[in-house]
This record gives C-alpha cells, structure tokens and sequence, in this order.
C-alpha cells in the first residue's frame, strides 16, 4: 500500500515535507494511510525511559515489537505523563482536542515499511479519535534503523516542535548520540544547547545512574530512571554547587552532594534543597538521626591504586562515609516503597517506616538551616545597604564633576538631594547611638557628622 500510493503521490506531483537525512536536507512525498495499519516506534525516544517500567510488557516489546500487545504497550505509554504512568499526560490531552477541532495540520514520517518515524504520538491520539487515515512523508527504499533514529531526532528538535522529550528521555538521547562516536559539540549544537550546558546534563546522567545503583536492595528492589523525572533543576543546582566547592575541598562537595541527593530522595522543594550547605549533615543532622538512619561509627581507611604498588590513597573521610550511608538507606528504603508487591509486605512497611522518620529528622534539620540562613541574612543586610550606598554615592561624584564642566548641574535639586541624604543619616544615627554604648570609629563619624550644629 505504500509503495501504491507513494507511487501515486509521485505521478501527481503532490505534497511534500522536509527532513534531515544523512547530512543534507531531502523532500519526502506525503501520501496517506490508514493509522491501524502503520507500526508505532519502538526505538522512539519519547518513552525509552519508562518502557521498563513493565518488565513483562517490555519483554513482550523486545521479542515482538509489532505485535499487538508490543504496540498496544506503545500506545498507553505515549498518552502517559512521563513521571506518572497513572495520569494522562496533559500534553497528550492537548494534542488530541487539538486534532479533535483542527484536523492533522503537519505530516508525520514514516519508513517504508509503515514505521512510524515522527507522529507517534499523533498516530495513537488520532486512533483514540476514531480518525481512519493520517498524512505521512515516506523516507527512501534504503532506510535503516539508525536512520529512524536519527530523523526522529533531528525532528525532534526542531524548535517549533510542541511537545518535547521528557528531560530523562533527552539525557538518553544525548547518551545515545555521544555513544555513536558524535563530538560532544556537536550533539550540543543539535540539541540547541551549550557544551556547558551538555557537561552538566552528562554529570546529571551519571550522578541518577549511580543513585540507581546505590539503591539495589538484596530482596531486588531498584529505582528508575523516570523517579528523577521532576528534579530537574533541583540536580542542576547540585551540579554547580557542587563543582564550585569541589575546588577547593572536595571532602565538603562529597558532603553537600550526599546531603541534597538525600533530600531529592525525600521529595524535597528546590527552596528547602538548596538549605543544605556543606556542613547539613554535621551541624544539623547526624545527632538527631532515629536508630533506623544512624549508620555505624565510619572511620578513615586506605586504598590501593590498581597497577601501582605499593602506593596508596585515603579513602573518604568518616564525614563524607556517615552522610553517604544515610543517603544509601533512603534510596533503598525508597526503591521497596514503590517496588509494591515485588518485595515482602514488611520489607515495604519498614522502608515506609524508614522514609517517614527521615523525612521527620530533615523537617527539623531544614528548619534549623533555614533559620541561620535567615539570621545570617539579616546580619549582612545593613552593611551590604551601605556598601551599595557609598558606590551610588562615587558614580554620584563622578557625574557631578561632569555635570559642572558642562554646566548642566541643577544645584537646587543637588542641595536638596543633600538634605535627604542628611535627614536619612540622622534617623541611622540616632539607632546607631542607642546600640552602640562604645561606638567604633565609622559609628563615631556618623554621629559626629549627624550631630545639629
């Protein structure tokens, strides 16, 4: 049927779409074809982080992509939110009342074969429809699977695309691509992104993968990728400050790092995150952690260096071991609460037990560190108003001197400028008089120059 109606489209001389392929830009037919007839992708990338979120159903994917059950486990994927399986994307809903009052506006790709290639989603929201046929571009006799892949992705990042990939979903991609011996800046400029900004996904990538693993427990729970779907911006931050500390003492980034992972595991706001300095853990929270969270006592050790004998280097501090052993139990006791049935009963309970007392412990800690934060706040806000008062005061001679040469100044809106700035230093005097019973010599030359006279 393609091949008819690609012929067809061909003697007509109908309709075309562009797409990137193999380095240079090609024009694509579009016929149309029934959307029950047409396979959805099982290599896209809009869901390759939560298609193993059914293991038995991913199996079935793996064996028999184009099966009904395979593509049926496709389609319930596409229409879900990425970070919830048990909600209906709101992007998916949008897109189908979309089509519902507008019709299919642009084609999708497909192989020749009936791959579909761009229109995944489109293709499932039109069957939910009851549309019969949608409009496709049909790439060359010659196409292979990383082909698809490619022109998807190049689709994909078009920047008038509506719906993008979920974040995990475009850290996968990313990898993907970096694993296919693609430059870094590259992949960068194809996902219209910094090379920064793709060095700190990368971290990002690596830092959820180990956390993953982190939270393998004997009884086989694990978590997902898609649980730090929505931490985004909370696993950015960690990156900077992360890197930024690590500079200087990479003992106190390892402390920092365990400490907001920790919170991330707790489900944590950004706001509260960011709370956790360096020190969270020493100063605020290892001496109220439950006997559930309170690792044994760490102590320093040393390891070899695989290949050089004889030498050795210190392992992690006992600091850096007690925070990463708290972390630890939260992932794991994370990874059986949503494990569900797959663990014993009272394997999830007790985790559940666990997380609820973690989550008690860092309510005090956050408050705690909210509180000296606020505190230090306060104390630097007087002299950080003066320091910005005395720069405004230098720019202030710099375009007096100006304004004089040109003669251009207004001196009686200067003096009386003067006289606000005046009134302003004797309302700061007169409280500066009553705190201070043996003012310093800045405290003393302002009530000096505040006193009548």
């Amino acid at each position: 049927m393609v091949e008819d109606r690609l012929q067809e489209a061909m003697k007509d001389n109908g309709a075309k779409t562009t797409v990137d392929w193999r380095g240079e830009q090609k024009h694509l037919h579009v016929i149309a074809m029934p959307v029950d007839m047409l396979y959805l992708n099982p290599d896209t990338h809009r869901i390759r982080a939560q298609r193993s979120l059914d293991p038995e159903r991913n199996k079935v994917l793996d064996e028999d992509p184009w099966s009904e059950p395979a593509q049926e486990y496709l389609r319930y994927l596409l229409s879900r939110k990425p970070s919830n399986l048990e909600v209906t994307d709101p992007d998916y809903t949008q897109l189908t009342e979309e089509l519902d009052d507008f019709g299919q506006k642009e084609p999708g790709i497909i192989s020749p074969d009936g791959i579909l290639v761009d229109g995944n989603t489109r293709c499932a929201a039109l069957r939910e429809l009851g549309v019969k046929d949608i409009r496709v571009g049909v790439l060359p006799s010659d196409t292979s699977r990383r082909d698809i892949n490619s022109v998807e992705l190049a689709l994909q990042l078009r920047r008038d695309k509506r719906r993008d990939y979920s974040y995990i979903n475009r850290l996968i991609a990313i990898e993907e691509e970096l694993a296919n011996g693609r430059r870094p800046e590259d992949v960068a400029r194809d996902f219209n992104i910094k090379s920064t900004t793709l060095t700190k996904d990368r971290w990002v990538f690596q830092l959820i993968n180990e956390a993953i693993e982190r939270s393998t427990t004997a009884d086989g729970a694990i978590l997902r990728l898609i649980d730090f779907e929505d931490h985004q911006e909370k696993l950015r931050e960690l990156h900077r400050d992360y890197t930024n500390l690590a500079q200087t003492d990479p003992d106190a980034a390892e402390q920092l790092k365990e400490s907001r992972l920790a919170m991330v595991v707790l489900n944590y706001s950004k706001t509260s995150v960011r709370l956790a300095e360096a020190d969270f853990h020493n100063r605020y929270l290892s001496k109220r952690l439950p006997a559930s969270l309170r690792p044994a006592t760490q102590s320093e050790s040393e390891v070899s260096i695989p290949g050089l004998t004889d030498v050795v280097m210190p392992d992690a501090t006992a600091a850096v071991k007690a925070s990463r052993a708290v972390t630890d139990s939260l992932l794991q006791a994370k990874a059986r609460v949503q494990a569900g049935d797959k663990v014993p009963l009272s394997s999830a309970k007790s985790a559940d037990e666990l997380l609820k007392d973690g989550r008690n412990v860092f309510d005090i800690a956050v408050k705690m560190a909210g509180q000296n934060a606020e505190l230090q706040k306060r104390q630097i806000a007087v002299p950080e108003r003066l320091t910005d008062a005395a720069e405004h005061i230098d720019q202030c001679v710099a375009e007096f001197a100006d304004a004089k040469a040109k003669r251009a100044l207004d001196e009686d809106a200067f003096d009386d400028a003067l006289l606000t700035v005046r009134a302003s230093l004797a309302r700061l005097a007169r409280l500066a008089g009553r705190a201070f019973s043996t003012p310093s010599d800045g405290v003393a030359w302002l009530l000096d120059a505040s006193r009548e006279r």
